[in-house]
């Protein structure tokens, strides 16, 4: 059986004929195709593959790309970059922790503990430095070694010791080393008899230090002591002897000497017991007075002070101010009063009332170092509730206003003393003065109260090579009044102190009658610090001991006071 329209063999066996899809169409063998479904069946992925691609699946995370020239035609490691690596660089990926683009000619690896991450610097270790090692390549002709503690971590100058100074300044210097004093060096080397330490040194606290506190209503010394002092500008012409005279630009340091030092065997209750037994009852034993003021520190004043009151439930300055009189009162009162409150004092009593006691300014704040001065200044506010700024404005002016209100700024540089600033502080001193028509005030202000005295004892020591004269002679020539005493002071004092003193102590009692205040004041304020000293200067300067002059100038027993002050 056949249906129409079917070509012959069609169907499945001989002969069969089975009705064809009415949208069958014919190729060109004759047989039907059918459509595909959907409209035709999609290409396989990747299929036809790109040209030079690969004709399999990529495998699972691979690029279905074909690699770039030269790169893996594998899939990259976890972590590392699906990019050829950069000329030189490592194909493997960085360690952890390590840069993913280390420097040329580092390592791919993170560094050690504390090394450095850049490649070390040509001729240093690849290592880092053991502990106190720099990690950088020594300089030339230093040690490759950590220095010693203390000592300085740059190579010694030429012929210098390449071991640490032992602190103190060689006197005479060794063969080639500098003559001038090391920065941070001091200007006087102190000797005993601090009453505020308990040792050496002078009796003011050093910078900071609290100057007093109150006990048993009266203010008694805190501890402290300046540095140890000590300088030169020439050091071939230094000596050991205890002279600070200048001679021909000379200078020549000194031991501080005092007169008055901490007793060895200090016992304040036995001395207030012996205090209480010269005013009790009928009359007064001011020898015992004496004996035992005068042999005792400041700060032992005040011990015995309290001790005093504790046994005997007295104020002992009300029971010497009770028993005393006259000059020899004055003098004991003085003895009796912490020194920073006895010199505010002083200068409260020069400026009030009509009139102001310049010299006595100018001895007190234009004579001491910067602790010294802060230590006056918070007596005088503590007792007068004012600042001595203040009140110093009000009572001076002009120049010598400005020179007292910069001592009081307290700012001088203590601590610099290098010789090479000398000369170009020196031309300015010049420049100031007599390199000029009229004189530049201010500037020797400036210099004079802003630099350390080892450094303007250079200073002046270059000024006379300038001016073939001293900078005391200019002082004389250009300046005048209140300003010429002060300047005159400050120069005197930083080339020989106690020459300064010396000379106020005879100012004191030359002329008809005796400055009494005056002379109470330099005895008192300088016995514990170089009254020594001051003596021996006295009689350098006029041929006689200053025990005889104080003899011929006081009587009874403030005489008696004052001499066992100085004899030491």
């Amino acid at each position: 059986m056949s249906y129409p329209g079917n070509p012959p063999g069609a169907g499945f066996g001989q002969g069969a004929d089975y009705p064809l899809h009415p949208t069958a169409a014919y190729c060109g063998s004759g047989y039907p195709m059918y459509p595909p479904a959907g409209g035709g069946y999609p290409p396989a992925p990747g299929y036809p593959p790109a040209p030079g691609a690969s004709p399999y699946p990529p495998a699972p995370g691979a690029s279905p790309y074909p690699p770039a020239p030269g790169a893996s035609p594998y899939p990259p490691a976890p972590g590392a970059s699906p990019y050829p690596p950069a000329p030189g660089a490592s194909p493997y990926p960085p360690a952890p922790g390590a840069s993913p683009y280390p420097a040329p000619g580092a390592s791919p690896y993170p560094p050690a503990p504390g090394a450095s991450p850049y490649p070390p610097a040509p001729g240093a270790a690849q290592y880092p430095p053991t502990t106190g090692f720099s990690p950088y390549p020594p300089a030339p002709g230093a040690s490759p070694y950590p220095p010693a503690p203390g000592a300085s971590p740059y190579p010694p100058a030429p012929g210098a010791s390449s071991y640490p100074p032992s602190g103190a300044a060689q006197y005479p210097p060794v063969s080639g080393a500098s003559p001038y004093p090391p920065a941070g060096g001091s200007l006087y080397p102190g000797a005993g008899g601090s009453p505020y330490s308990g040792g050496g040194g002078s009796p003011y606290p050093g910078a900071g230090a609290a100057p007093y506190t109150q006990a048993g209503g009266h203010p008694s010394a805190a501890g402290g002591s300046y540095p140890a002092q000590q300088s030169a500008c020439q050091a071939t012409r230094m000596s050991a002897t205890h002279s600070a005279s200048p001679s021909g630009g000379r200078i020549i340091p000194y031991n501080e000497i005092p007169t008055v030092r901490p007793s060895p065997h200090f016992d304040p209750g036995s001395d207030a017991s012996v205090l209480r037994k010269a005013m009790k009852g009928f009359g007064t034993d001011e020898a015992a007075i004496i004996n035992v003021l005068s042999r005792r520190t400041s700060h032992e004043r005040q011990q015995i002070m309290l001790k005093y009151q504790q046994a005997f439930g007295r104020d002992l300055v009300k029971d010497l101010k009770s028993e005393l009189s006259g000059k020899f009162e004055d003098g004991i009162i003085a003895l009796m009063t912490p020194l920073p409150i006895y010199l505010a004092q002083e200068i409260n009593n020069a400026i009030a009332g009509i009139g102001t006691n310049e010299r006595t300014l100018v001895e007190i704040l234009c004579t001491r170092d910067n602790a010294s001065l802060m230590e006056i200044k918070n007596a005088y506010y503590h007792r007068y509730h004012k600042k001595l700024e203040n009140d110093l404005g009000g009572d001076t002016s002009g120049d010598f206003r400005r020179l007292l209100i910069s001592m009081c700024a307290c700012s001088r540089d203590e601590h610099n003393h290098d010789p090479a600033l000398a000369n170009n502080l020196a031309q300015q001193l010049y420049h100031a003065g007599e390199g000029k028509m009229g004189t530049d005030e201010a500037e020797f202000n400036r210099i004079l109260s802003s630099y350390s005295y080892p450094l303007l004892r250079c200073v002046f020591e270059e000024y006379s090579k300038i001016s073939k004269k001293s900078f005391g002679d200019a002082i004389n020539a250009e300046l005048s009044g209140d300003l010429k005493l002060g300047m005159q002071a400050i120069y005197t004092s930083i080339l020989n102190r106690p020459e300064y003193f010396a000379k106020e102590l005879r100012a004191a009692m030359a002329g008809l009658g005796t400055n009494d205040r005056a002379l109470i004041r330099l005895v008192v304020s300088r016995c514990e610090i170089d009254m020594g000293n001051i003596k021996q200067e006295y009689h350098k300067l006029y041929k006689k001991p200053l025990d005889q002059d104080i003899k011929s100038e006081t009587s009874g027993d403030y005489k008696k006071l004052l001499l066992a002050l100085i004899e030491g």
